[in-house]
């Protein structure tokens, strides 16, 4: 078993290791999502209740539900002022019930499971114990209906065991969903892609282990770094599956403790196609270290975990007609940069149509050119990564790619440990030419403190960055607040999530700990 139960507490100790509508029934929320239209529209993406408009679902996975302490449950607030919905495994049409230290809502995704129109959410709960087996974990699928999130039919349910819907065996530490990651082929096939960090392999412990769930019928595919063609071999530690990414014809998968050239934690990622090859498994397209990412300090190294977080987006260039390549983000929040030990980093690569690899930014941080703030020892710049294009059927550009990087060890001056910060770059040219920082008490309205660790939940929606505040000093269980990718970095956020506001139930733990 390796790392403690919360989200920033996994992290910390990771590194230490180096050196629906479910408000009546549950009585969480306030109100339901109300029906929005006779059938799904779809399209639209994060869209449960099928109205064309975007919704957006916050998680606290450390939430009390009923008796049981860090039961975990997920708000979804419904665009246009339709209702909030809190869903959690106490809820009607979710499968299970709330136990301590579930962690529902872990990890998010969404997809349009059953092509109905209207998205699905997909919540990880990989603190989830499977009979006796403590942290064997657990996926739910809870499904959209033009009534909202939950209010259709009841969630499915996907764990290992011999009569369950994935194979292998429930075994303690497995972490089933410790992260998921979904979407929609280019052929229109849907799928779901779940994370396993914690199986254990015939290597040794924490190889690292993926299901991949493919079409309305759930068929299932497993993939380990010893399936034909994946790149690299299955080691102990590798945790193969702890961070992914997707999009319509490519999905990532990150190996943050990979060992590279002897160096351990050095990490690495996996790209494959989300089509079933005459193996039987996703197409895998190619494997990579640091080496990939090309600059002076990006030599893999003790420690960098490359693959810590990644984010993909579907991506055209000039020599192409349609979005058929995809730029991907990789975190690399161990990576000393000179002598400041993890500084932390991160690369922006194009998956090529013809299976190559680009390097967009080779090693982004605080200590480029330009670039606003500067990089200190334990920052860990890159412990998560948000991007988008806003325009995917254009050819790229600074104005239409944006990249968010979570820097939550950043402090300033020392006076506020950990206080955390998120810094937004351009996608194309020169980093520093249009780059935004924000932090708490400088453009996040939320009282610098200790330990706040801003910059481990970020989600970028078309219209702006989502930056989760889940552990605000204070009575304050968190907020989440939303930053027009155009805004400067003392403006105002145009969005704000917060427990006790704009219908959203009062109360929680680390509300905004994970954005979808």
């Amino acid at each position: 078993m390796w790392g403690s139960r919360g989200r920033v507490r996994i992290w910390i100790a990771g590194l230490a290791m180096l050196g629906c509508v479910a408000t009546s029934a549950s009585g969480l929320g306030t109100g339901s999502a109300q029906a929005a239209e006779a059938a799904c529209s779809g399209g639209t993406g994060s869209d449960y209740n099928g109205d064309g408009l975007r919704d957006t679902a916050i998680a606290d996975p450390e939430a009390t539900v009923g008796s049981a302490a860090e039961a975990g449950q997920v708000t979804v607030v419904h665009g246009g002022g339709k209702g909030v919905t809190v869903v959690s495994q106490n809820s009607v049409n979710v499968a299970d019930s709330a136990e301590a230290d579930d962690r529902f809502g872990y990890s998010l995704a969404t997809y349009d499971a059953d092509q109905d129109g209207c998205d699905d959410l997909v919540v990880g709960v990989p603190y989830e114990d499977v009979g006796t087996v403590r942290d064997a974990g657990y996926v739910q699928i809870i499904y959209g209906s033009p009534a909202g999130i939950g209010q259709g039919k009841a969630s499915k349910g996907l764990l290992q065991g011999a009569d369950q819907s994935l194979e292998g065996v429930a075994e303690a530490g497995d972490l089933v969903g410790y992260a998921v990651a979904a979407g929609t082929s280019s052929t229109g096939i849907a799928y779901l892609v779940i994370g396993v960090p914690g199986e254990d392999g015939a290597q040794g412990m924490d190889t690292g282990f993926l299901h991949y769930v493919s079409g309305t019928s759930y068929q299932v595919a497993n993939v380990t770094q010893e399936s034909a063609g994946v790149w690299e071999e299955a080691e102990p530690q590798d945790r193969f599956g702890a961070s992914l990414a997707a999009t319509d014809r490519y999905f990532a998968v990150g190996v943050p403790g990979e060992s590279v050239n002897g160096n351990a934690f050095a990490g690495g990622i996996s790209v494959f196609r989300p089509s079933l090859n005459a193996d039987g498994i996703p197409a895998p397209v190619f494997g990579a270290s640091q080496t990939a990412a090309t600059g002076s300090s990006a030599a893999p190294e003790t420690g960098d975990r490359f693959g810590t977080s990644l984010a993909m987006v579907a991506n055209r260039t000039a020599a192409e007609t349609a979005p058929t390549g995809a730029l991907l983000a990789v975190g690399v929040p161990g990576e000393d940069v000179d002598d400041l030990v993890d500084a932390g980093g991160a690369a922006l690569l194009r998956v090529n149509p013809d299976n190559s690899l680009t390097v967009v930014f080779g090693l982004l941080g605080q200590q480029v050119a330009d670039v606003s703030e500067i990089a200190s020892p334990g920052d860990f710049f890159g412990q998560d990564v948000a991007l988008v294009n806003t325009a995917p059927s254009q050819i790229s550009s600074a104005a239409t790619v944006k990249l968010a990087v979570g820097v939550p060890g950043n402090e300033s001056s020392g006076e506020h440990l950990d206080k955390g910060g998120v810094h937004v770059f351009p996608g194309a040219g020169a980093a520093g030419a249009s780059d935004v920082w924000r932090e708490p008490g400088d453009g996040i309205p939320a009282d610098p403190a200790h330990q706040m660790f801003v910059g481990t939940s970020l989600a970028a929606t078309p219209a702006g960055v989502l930056v989760g505040v889940a552990y605000e000093s204070g009575p304050a269980p968190g907020a989440v607040y939303g930053f027009d990718w155009t805004a400067s970095g003392d403006a105002a956020p145009s969005q704000t999530f917060k427990p006790g506001e704009a219908g959203i139930p009062a109360g929680g733990t680390a509300f905004g700990a994970e954005i979808r």
